[in-house]
């Protein structure tokens, strides 16, 4: 083996529960982070996201306004 496949090799066998839990894990967000980001940039999504553009602003002013 050489000196970068021994640094990255995985002993699989010698992983525990929390080494798994976090692998997991870490793949699960990775897969939602992937379909958040195809849902914000698919097109016909724009007019949905578009209508929720200034909500910060009109809260903002609805709050002024009480």
């Amino acid at each position: 083996m050489t000196k970068l496949q021994e640094y990255f090799h995985t002993d699989w066998s010698a992983m525990t529960g929390t080494d798994w839990f976090g692998l997991v894990i870490t793949v699960v967000i990775f897969v939602l982070m992937i379909g958040v980001f195809y849902w914000v940039y698919n097109p016909k999504n724009k007019e949905s996201l578009e209508s929720h553009r200034t909500m910060p602003i009109n809260d903002d002013e609805m709050n002024a306004e009480n």
